[in-house]
């Protein structure tokens, strides 16, 4: 049993290139030369599969990439025009309820000064009658 600390990774990959020797050595019925022949062969046949296969999924992953972009450039639109939206609501909410208090809070001022002009007012004709005037 190796030591915690060691990885297994090189024995492995090891194992993995006897095997694949093995069974190119068996399929060529132990002559070197012929292995060696089938597995450039295998080889090759791979490289080629996918150096054919890459153009084909470049441009099928750029599409997808530009078709992602866009939706998700729509939705990016779509959420800014919600905002705008719901900002300009709350701008003439907000507009309206300051004129709602405005208004309010004049009313008050209006009947706060009728009071004190009234209170005025009898005070003076109080302090009038005093000096004998109306």
């Amino acid at each position: 049993m190796p030591p915690p600390n060691k990885s297994r990774l090189p024995l492995y990959l090891g194992l993995g290139i006897a095997a694949a020797g093995g069974y190119y050595l068996y399929s060529a019925a132990g002559d070197p030369k012929v292995a060696q022949q089938k597995f450039e062969h295998d080889a090759a046949r791979a490289s080629s599969a996918v150096r054919s296969d890459i153009p084909g999924r470049e441009k099928e992953a750029k599409k997808t990439g530009e078709e992602w972009a866009q939706r998700a450039g729509s939705k990016v639109d779509s959420t800014i025009d919600d905002a705008r939206t719901k900002m300009n609501s709350a701008e003439s909410k907000t507009d309206q309820y300051r004129k709602d208090v405005g208004k309010d809070l004049q009313q008050k001022i209006d009947q706060a000064d009728r009071k004190v002009e009234e209170g005025a007012s009898k005070a003076k004709s109080g302090i009038s009658s005093w000096f004998g005037g109306k």
